[in-house]
């Protein structure tokens, strides 16, 4: 934490009000040369548009001007943390996402399955997005075969195409280069260590490619993997400890799942659709005092390009905005945890559209929930590291700090 951070811990009360965040994971897009506007403009909200009205609107920074956050960066940002300082391997998050219970001996990495052609070359980063199931076959079949000696090995599946590997023995570091170029027509990348104590580690992570390799070789789609986000545990300050907030996580997927059990949330049990995750909202939104509801295909579409799937996502959206309002929570927080523009298939640097709705909100003049509308409200632009004591104030949780 900051010493913004440990500011608010000190400052922080408890009362019965509510706070529900409603991110919708790479809002933010870009006006193409075919598409004039961004996704949110071009896409019809009116339930957002209306909310935005009777809010507070801004420009979330995820992580720094001109940075390109990841997901985990993102929403560490969300909860308040600084998301430099805070940062830890993908590995880490998803193995919590999934339960896998660490030790302080394991380092571990997130994986892909992935699909190379003769040459080597990466022609798929995500094997065709291969079903859970076949995932679970290529992970029984790894841990099975691979032997990596003196340290014990464990290749879990987590969704789709997404595993993970937890190398675990005494004297491992986490300070590896990730595998995944995250571009096609190129071969995966070696292993590098970051840091020289970080090694035998390295040697370690190349001797289980070189057998995965081996192995896959002769699957049709999932014949390569590639991994990154190598990193090591380590424990962080909980919701209840740093806010005084009994908190709640509906997520689905297993990374963003991984850091609310990281920063001590419950975690609701994994639901089948959207619809599922707003009827679980409705039933436990009166247990508890801060609420994390997450959704994922705004940022699925703009990874895959898709600008009218993208956009047809946010108007699906919009559609339970009411539903989020007939709670009538003290505070509301809509934005998203970075940008995801479907023009760059990718993450991006973008600022993050953002609104507050609260009794003690100040109305500005944006019209609609878009990058340009959103800029002139009177949040401005701030770090997303803020929006966490923002969300607090406006719901009567931080005492006056000072005489």
């Amino acid at each position: 934490m900051t010493d913004h951070g440990n500011l608010i811990k000190e400052l922080a009360i408890t009362n019965q009000s509510k706070i529900l965040f409603f991110i919708m994971d790479g809002i933010g897009g870009l006006q193409t040369a075919t598409h004039p506007g961004t996704e949110l403009e071009l896409a019809k909200t009116p339930n957002l548009d209306k909310l935005s009205q009777k809010s507070s609107c801004g420009l979330l920074i995820p992580a720094g001007h001109g940075i390109t956050a990841g997901s985990g960066p993102g929403h560490f940002a969300l909860f308040g943390h600084d998301p430099i300082t805070s940062n830890i391997g993908r590995g880490v998050l998803e193995a919590a996402g999934i339960c896998f219970k660490l030790t302080e001996n394991d380092v571990v990495a997130r994986g892909n399955f992935s699909t190379i052609d003769k040459k080597g070359l990466i022609v798929d980063r995500r094997a065709g997005r291969i079903s859970d199931r076949e995932n679970k076959r290529l992970c029984k079949l790894l841990n099975e075969k691979i032997n990596l000696n003196d340290v014990e090995l464990f290749v879990k599946p987590v969704k789709g195409h997404r595993f993970i590997v937890v190398f675990r023995a005494s004297g491992l570091e986490g300070e590896i280069s990730d595998t995944d170029p995250q571009k096609t027509g190129v071969t995966p990348l070696a292993p590098q260590a970051l840091n020289p104590a970080a090694s035998n580690t390295v040697e370690k992570v190349k001797e289980f490619i070189n057998q995965a390799a081996l192995i896959l070789s002769t699957e049709s789609q999932a014949n390569m993997l590639t991994l990154r986000g190598f990193g090591k545990y380590r424990n962080y300050p909980t919701m209840q400890e740093y806010y005084k907030l009994k908190s709640l996580c509906l997520a689905n997927y297993p990374m963003y799942r991984g850091v609310c059990s990281l920063l001590g949330m419950d975690i609701n049990p994994i639901t089948p659709d959207i619809p599922s995750q707003f009827d679980a909202l409705e039933k436990k939104f009166g247990t508890y005092d801060f609420i994390f509801l997450h959704v994922k295909t705004t940022d699925v579409t703009g990874e895959d390009g898709d600008f009218k799937a993208k956009v047809e996502a946010i108007e699906k959206l919009d559609s339970y905005i009411t539903r989020l309002e007939a709670l009538n929570p003290d505070v509301l927080i809509i934005t998203g945890d970075h940008s995801t523009p479907s023009a760059l298939k990718s993450h991006s640097w973008h600022p993050v559209p953002v609104l507050l709705h609260s009794q003690y909100a100040r109305l500005d003049g944006a019209k609609r929930f878009t990058e340009i509308e959103c800029l002139k409200g009177a949040l401005g632009q701030l770090p997303a590291h803020d929006l966490m004591a923002l969300s607090l104030a406006h719901a009567l949780r931080l005492k006056k700090f000072g005489a």
